[in-house]
């Protein structure tokens, strides 16, 4: 596991560049931001985008996504074409911002915390949101991916105060190329090689035969992907549900990228539908000929204008 995986900063440092790329998609829905949680004199805000037609007297389920970026960096813009898409297929879709390294010093552990805030800060608002608090689907990318599995942990680490009433087990989980355990590949080192705390952090140590169904995406370039292979193992083995989608020759953020964005987004949309979250077929197309060229061509000017403003940075 750790030969597969010795690499992992590096190419989630990648997903980050990748991520910029994704196309935000006019629709007809509209936008809230909210403050879930203040840390010091720092708000942290979600973005929603509601559905066409949406009221706050409506019940409807919620998809939370969280950005990659390696726990140091990233953007809310990572998931902005994913989450517009669900919210036309009639989801309220959150988008959450959480600590940071680059930006607040702070190790992985600190963003779970903020993590499983969003959760309860959802739940505890459905009636403002106008969502079903058990109807919520988490969802997200590489280190975003991660802050969504760790939902399912019963006890975590924890924002002092927080209220432990209000679970953070979600009723479902999209999870792109994800990060599903802090106790393989040295990534322990990130929280300062404490265990106690790494093993609260690793999705793979909690599972059990009623974790909520998931559809786990890698490609099979990707090293990440062992995690994933230890995941499929593990729900074959107590029996929960966990749907398998590979992306032949996709690297790591391989999702962020025409066609697999659309596909991807297919995929989820078909789980979710699976599971009575939604209604009739998925209305995204996958692109081809010269539109999928055409799309090719900005993509690839999208990453290098991302990656020299990136090195200017440093």
């Amino acid at each position: 596991m750790t030969r597969h995986i010795i690499s992992i900063t590096f190419i989630m440092a990648i997903c980050v560049t990748m991520q910029t790329i994704a196309q935000e998609r006019e629709n007809n829905s509209t936008t809230g931001l909210y403050v879930y949680k203040t840390i010091g004199d720092k708000k942290l805000k979600m973005h929603v985008d509601f559905p066409p037609g949406w009221q706050k007297t409506d019940t409807r389920p919620v998809i939370i996504f969280f950005h990659g970026g390696s726990w140091n960096g990233g953007s809310v813009r990572a998931f902005a074409t994913q989450a517009k898409y669900f919210a036309s297929r009639g989801l309220v879709c959150t988008r959450v911002e959480y600590r940071l390294k680059s930006k607040d010093g702070v190790t992985p552990d600190k963003c779970v915390e903020d993590a499983r805030s969003s959760v309860r800060w959802v739940r505890a608002n459905a009636a403002e949101l106008g969502i079903d608090p058990q109807k919520l689907i988490t969802a997200g990318g590489s280190a975003g991916g991660h802050l969504a599995a760790c939902a399912i942990i019963p006890e975590s680490v924890e924002t002092e105060g927080a209220d432990l009433s209000i679970s953070t087990i979600p009723q479902a989980m999209v999870l792109f190329n994800p990060v599903l355990s802090f106790m393989h590949g040295g990534l322990a080192s990130r929280v300062n090689g404490d265990q106690e705390i790494a093993a609260k952090i690793s999705p793979l140590s909690h599972v059990k035969p009623d974790t909520p169904p998931s559809i786990v995406m890698y490609g099979t370039n990707d090293r990440l992907k062992a995690f994933g292979d230890l995941w499929w193992a593990k729900a074959k083995e107590l029996g929960f549900r966990a749907d398998k989608y590979t992306a032949e020759g996709g690297k790591h953020g391989f999702f962020n990228q025409s066609p697999w964005l659309e596909r991807t987004m297919i995929a989820a949309d078909e789980f979710l539908a699976s599971l009575g979250y939604l209604q009739g077929e998925p209305t995204v197309k996958v692109p081809t000929g010269d539109k999928l060229k055409d799309l090719k061509v900005e993509q690839k000017r999208q990453t290098a204008t991302s990656t020299r403003v990136q090195k200017k940075k440093k």
